[in-house]
């Protein structure tokens, strides 16, 4: 997936990113020198889904992403892998999550909304 990023200068490396589904600011993983402008990314998150505490199901049933107080919220499509392991269909890109503890039923494939803290979300650029 492509994204506007602009590297913010000051405190640990994070990136203000914008996407067509909306906008955050996440901890940078490339190089530090980088230039702001349009990357091919990868997300990460690093932090299990645990449903009821930091993942629910959306009102919205479109991808999202917003900052909310020191969290960041991703909106997408849950798809339980049945392993401990999930993946959030979040516009044309994918984030591999793992699980704590059950997920409801009907739970898979759902549109849902996971908040993290912002500092474990990451986003990687790497070149097509």
């Amino acid at each position: 997936m492509r994204a506007a990023v602009r590297l913010l200068r000051d405190g640990p490396p994070r990136a203000r990113v914008r996407t067509a589904w909306g906008r955050a600011v996440v901890r940078w993983c490339g190089p530090p020198g980088a230039a702001d402008g349009a990357y091919a990314v990868e997300w990460t998150v690093d932090e299990d889904v645990t449903w009821g505490r930091n993942t629910r199901p959306a009102a919205v049933p479109a991808p999202g992403l917003w900052p909310e107080g020191d969290r960041v919220v991703l909106r997408g499509r849950l798809h339980a892998d049945g392993d401990g392991t999930a993946r959030l269909a979040w516009g044309p890109a994918t984030v591999l999550l793992d699980v704590t503890g059950p997920l409801p039923d009907g739970a898979d494939g759902q549109w849902v909304e996971l908040r993290c803290p912002a500092a474990r979300v990451a986003l990687y650029p790497y070149d097509l």
